[in-house]
């Protein structure tokens, strides 16, 4: 399978939300602050932020979510062990419906990784 780079997926995101923020309402404008604002540092640091987003977004299937935070987990000098105890709590709460996107996060890390 042909996975999306790192700088397509940053650059179509980058895209998308710019279209969005065209045609929202300062509603979906404050979510969004929002969700920038929960993923900063605090009384958890971003790192662990980030993989507990990785673990939602993998139990709830979201792929771009998932590339998102693993991007994210990968700026924050996430180690491999750490996303792959991420994983594993996100294959247990969410079960094997989550194996498909589990191949794709590890794939997209790998990628991460070698591209350095």
């Amino acid at each position: 399978m042909n996975e999306q780079g790192r700088e397509q997926f940053e650059s179509e995101r980058r895209f998308l939300n710019d279209l969005v923020m065209k045609y929202s309402s300062k509603t979906t404008k404050r979510f969004f602050n929002l969700d920038t604002q929960v993923f900063a540092d605090g009384a958890l640091d971003r790192k662990t932020k980030e993989m507990l987003g990785l673990v939602a977004s993998l139990v709830l299937r979201c792929d771009d979510c998932i590339k998102y935070h693993l991007i994210r987990c990968h700026e924050c000098g996430t180690s491999d062990q750490e996303i792959e105890e991420a994983i594993a709590v996100a294959l247990i709460v969410g079960g094997s419906i989550t194996i498909p996107h589990i191949r794709r996060a590890v794939s997209f890390w790998d990628n991460l990784n070698n591209n350095k």
